[in-house]
């Protein structure tokens, strides 16, 4: 493949592929929430599958061993604090088959219907979908009148 890219450009992204389970973790309030893990009922976890009612399972919490759910979560919330995050986001993450995660990407503006996952994991937490608009939108404030 690489050669056949080099053929058309002399410039080629490669990423390599990671094997594993794809979690995603929300962060509040510098906190992780519980883990949430996705898997398509068929294929990838795609704009298909992830939009299309019924087509992928969602475990949270992730049915991971205490060790396991503790470097997830620390794992995420370090590349949080890595970028700066403020207040919430939610952290993709694949769990390697050793139980080693990594981190994907970093979501500073996740979705917020009351299907998307970031309410999907404050909702193991306790967090109703108005009790997590509420808290984000305090944070926020609290930002504000500190000057930050």
């Amino acid at each position: 493949a690489l050669a056949e890219a080099m053929r058309h450009d002399s410039q080629v992204l490669m990423e390599e592929k990671i094997a594993g389970r794809e979690c995603t973790v929300g962060i509040l309030a510098d906190e992780p929430l519980p883990i949430v893990e996705v898997r398509p009922k068929t294929g990838i976890y795609d704009y298909q599958t992830k939009y299309s009612a019924g087509t992928t399972d969602y475990f949270c919490p992730a049915p991971f061993d205490e060790a396991t759910t503790a470097r997830v979560q620390a794992a995420a919330l370090g590349a949080f604090k890595a970028i700066g995050g403020r207040d919430y986001s939610r952290v993709d993450v694949i769990v390697q088959p050793d139980g080693e995660p990594v981190v994907l990407e970093v979501n500073t503006l996740p979705g917020m219907t009351e299907t998307s996952l970031l309410p999907k994991a404050a909702a193991a937490a306790g967090f109703s979908y108005p009790d997590l608009c509420q808290r984000m939108v305090d944070l926020a404030l609290k930002r504000a009148k500190a000057g930050g």
